[in-house]
């Protein structure tokens, strides 16, 4: 006669704690095999408590403060965020993600504070929020930025989480060789420190590379420059920043930019302009606003913030624009 075989219980009936592991494992197991990531959508989640922790403590949030974050994945950021903040507006593009957020709310006192709103945030018109949290999706890093920076009230900061070399092209200072046009634009509308560094294995999956957290204060009241004009001289200024500032104005590419610009001024503005001479006197222009401000063998990588408007303003004041 052959033994009786004894059905698996998963752990053995005399280790019932241990059979209850094992189904908790399993589950967990089910869940990721359903959320397989979307790394082209840039879906690194957060799973170090303590991180999530750490930034949500630098966002100085009060009790009654509205929060936007962006990108809350299955929620670990989230739920640190709603213990100290009165409402949160959670942006999610991942409908699974954006169900798995609200399943995870259910029924506790957090669910009245959490509104998901479904969509790309770059092309979603937002809520008013006092304070910006985000563990950003990395391609949308730039665009996320300068659209925090446009908004109107400003928000009071955001505590943002960005590839590590992106982070520091943001806080970088005049002569740091990852000073950029990124840098003086940031810095133009907005304090930016360097918080803390992430390393990759806090993320799941791991990204290929390593994040810092960055916190953005937009100056209040804002500058009163025109983005456009800014950093239409900012790009003609960094296309080669290591170049003199002469240099960069001698492309011919550069000049006929300068050339159209004036002629719509001169149009605008009913200003009178010598036919077929308008290239001669652009030119002119140019090299009268590089000997007055004494800019013209300065490099962009090494100038600061008041040298780019000390610049502009004089550019404007010869009827040259960059927007």
């Amino acid at each position: 006669m052959g033994k009786v075989q004894k059905r698996s219980n998963g752990g053995g009936g005399d280790k019932p704690y241990l059979r209850n592991t094992s189904a908790k494992e399993a589950a967990s197991k089910a869940v990721n095999k359903v959320f397989k990531m979307n790394t082209d959508l840039g879906q690194h989640i957060l799973k170090n408590p303590g991180v999530a922790q750490a930034i949500v403590d630098k966002a100085g949030l009060k009790q009654s403060d509205i929060v936007l974050e962006v990108g809350p994945g299955t929620g670990n950021l989230t739920i640190k965020i709603l213990e100290r903040a009165r409402q949160v507006h959670a942006v999610e593009m991942d409908p699974r993600m954006a169900a798995e957020l609200t399943k995870r709310v259910q029924g506790t006192p957090a669910e009245k504070k959490l509104s998901v709103l479904l969509g790309d945030v770059i092309k979603t018109e937002l809520p008013y929020f006092d304070v910006c949290i985000s563990n950003t999706p990395y391609q949308i890093s730039s665009p996320l930025v300068f659209k925090l920076l446009a908004l109107s009230p400003q928000p009071r900061c955001c505590v943002l989480m960005f590839q590590r070399e992106f982070a520091m092209r943001l806080v970088a200072r005049p002569g740091d060789p990852l000073y950029c046009r990124l840098s003086v634009n940031a810095q133009m509308w907005a304090r930016c420190t360097h918080i803390m560094k992430v390393g990759k294995n806090n993320f799941k999956p791991p990204p290929k590379v390593e994040s810092s957290v960055v916190r953005i204060e937009p100056k209040n009241p804002r500058p009163s420059v025109s983005y456009e004009e800014w950093d239409g001289l900012l790009r003609i200024l960094f296309v080669r920043g290591n170049r003199t500032i002469k240099a960069g104005f001698s492309s011919r590419a550069v000049m006929e930019i300068v050339e159209r610009n004036y002629r719509t001024w001169c149009a605008t503005n009913e200003v009178g302009k010598r036919k077929g001479k308008v290239q001669e006197l652009v030119k002119k222009k140019v090299e009268k606003v590089l000997e007055e401000t004494e800019m013209a063998d300065k490099r962009a990588v090494k100038c600061e913030e008041g040298d780019f408007l000390k610049l502009l303003y004089a550019f404007n004041q010869e009827g040259i624009h960059f927007s």
